[in-house]
């Protein structure tokens, strides 16, 4: 047994028998956030817009991690994946299908593709963003910044910051709540 899933196992478990397996409340919806860089995503602002209609926008990412990196943003303001229930599955998936429509475009294979989120606290802007690459990254630093885990037993994803959308689109279908520990 590795130590990542002793450990996911453990804290778990703990987490479990203290009862505090409930999910954390859900943040208040609200649709803009002024004081939010990402509700205010233009060209104006100084965005590299790649794709947008009524519901979301995609923009290359300002400091990449891969040769092509971007961002698809909800234009609706939800904090984090964190926020999200069963009702945002068609969110994430429509979300996933413009980062594929960016990333076809490039000609990149799906084998080299790679969408997620991060997870508070392990994010930059309180705002949902979905990480959009074509890999490889740029280096191992900027490898080590979305890492993910395989889940084991009834978990979805195991011990990490960083959760891809297929995974977080099978934890909220499931009605359950996405977080750092195995979900």
């Amino acid at each position: 047994m590795t130590f990542q899933k002793a450990f996911s196992i453990l804290s778990c478990l703990i987490i479990r028998t203290k009862g505090l397996s409930q999910h954390l409340p859900v943040a208040e919806d609200s649709t803009y956030d002024p004081s939010c860089a990402f509700c205010n995503v233009s060209v104006e602002n100084g965005f590299d817009v790649r794709w947008e209609d009524s519901q979301l926008v995609a923009f290359r990412d300002r400091d990449p991690a891969c040769e092509q990196h971007f961002q698809v943003i909800p234009k609706r303001h939800l904090s984090s994946v964190r926020q999200l229930g069963k009702s945002d599955v068609g969110l994430v998936k429509a979300m996933v299908n413009v980062g594929h429509q960016l990333l076809e475009r490039l000609a990149i294979k799906r084998s080299m593709r790679k969408m997620g989120f991060h997870i508070p606290p392990f994010i930059s802007v309180g705002h949902l963003h979905l990480h959009v690459q074509a890999l490889p990254y740029k280096n191992f630093a900027r490898k080590a910044k979305y890492p993910t885990a395989r889940g084991f037993n009834s978990y979805q994803k195991g011990f990490t910051w960083f959760i891809e959308a297929h995974q977080t689109i099978s934890i909220i279908q499931e009605g359950r709540r996405v977080g750092v520990l195995p979900c």
